[in-house]
């Protein structure tokens, strides 16, 4: 399995790890008891985790087993029950939701929710192809959406199922939370280093982002709990009170001429995007560092910037550092790219 050079990589904090309890624990609690319109019982074709009181039955314990269950999808959060707005049998895990889809057969019957669009995570469609000099095992090209799966994710990618689980790439590889990342249509995939020896690859947790966003349905029936938070797209001034910021760059590997394009990404401390966000970049060319700004982030939270490459001996790396601010908040990160050709 290929590495991917992280620069931020560092083992994940106490403070994350507890968080991440404390959202099981608090979805388990608040909706354990969550039962669908038509609800699924404990019966022989159910499987119970006391981890978070729920059951995973029928076609999605068949769904969940086939397709790596925990190791994939995590704990479930939820029984099975009817998502009135999707008009769908749903369930959600841990890393994702699954729905049932009554008039497909056989393996298409159980799907992944888009999960990545609803939390609003949208990147723009790339038009740059690979040379043939970047083809190979190492890499696999996705005409459909214009982004390329690589290395480590790439071997991940094919062995848990493909675009036939996780949708087509919707992202580059860029930098959040302290690791690198890359988006499907479905899930997250995030580059653990400090996991060695065990699979450095792990789905993010959007299924647990989903419900401490947005919750359940009102009118799922019956609900015993729920997760109430904002359903905007824009989270009140006076409520913000952390910047993340997602970089990356349209070439992981480039030319030595030519240009180069950085999109940033700026979210809450709840993940909804920040508009009127001010970013600048330093870029670290061997000659010297140049400083660029960005146009202030849109309501998405997005805003890029095209910069020309200067010359550069191949396989150098050309580090970015990346900064934002909003009222009295500043978030800073980092991305870099190889000019190589």
């Amino acid at each position: 399995m290929k590495l991917l050079y992280n620069e931020n990589q560092g083992i994940v904090s106490m403070k994350r790890a507890r968080y991440s309890l404390l959202v099981i624990t608090m979805v388990a609690t608040l909706i354990s008891g969550v039962s669908a319109t038509h609800p699924q019982g404990p019966g022989e074709d159910c499987d119970y985790f006391v981890e978070t009181d729920c059951h995973v039955c029928g076609e999605f314990l068949d769904f969940f087993e086939a397709q790596g269950a925990i190791e994939v999808f995590g704990y479930p959060l939820t029984d099975a029950f009817h998502d009135p707005e999707l008009g769908l049998e749903v369930q959600y895990f841990q890393r994702a939701r699954m729905e049932l889809l009554p008039q497909s057969s056989g393996s298409h019957r159980v799907r992944l929710g888009a999960l990545v669009e609803e939390l609003d995570y949208h990147f723009p469609k790339s038009t740059t192809e690979p040379t043939n000099a970047l083809s190979g095992n190492v890499q696999r090209y996705f005409p459909e959406t214009g982004y390329t799966v690589s290395h480590a994710f790439l071997d991940y990618f094919r062995d848990h199922g493909g675009e036939g689980l996780f949708g087509y790439p919707l992202s580059d590889l860029m930098f959040a939370d302290g690791y690198v990342v890359q988006y499907f249509e479905h899930v997250r995939m995030e580059w653990h280093p400090e996991a060695f020896p065990s699979p450095q690859v792990r789905l993010s947790n959007l299924g647990e982002l989903y419900i401490e966003r947005f919750g359940v349905p009102r009118d799922a029936d019956p609900l015993r709990g729920r997760i109430d938070t904002p359903s905007s797209t824009m989270t009140s001034r006076t409520q913000i009170t952390q910047l993340n910021i997602d970089a990356s760059v349209r070439h992981v590997i480039s030319g030595q001429e030519g240009f180069q394009t950085v999109f940033i990404y700026v979210t809450d401390q709840r993940g909804q995007p920040i508009q009127g966000a001010s970013v600048e970049m330093d870029v670290h060319h061997h000659s010297g560092a140049r400083n660029y700004e960005f146009a202030p982030t849109d309501e998405s939270g997005f805003t890029n910037h095209r910069f020309e490459i200067f010359p550069a001996p191949p396989g150098r790396k050309v580090v970015i550092d990346v900064t934002a601010v909003y009222d009295d908040l500043t978030g800073r990160t980092q991305t870099f790219f190889l000019p190589w050709w």
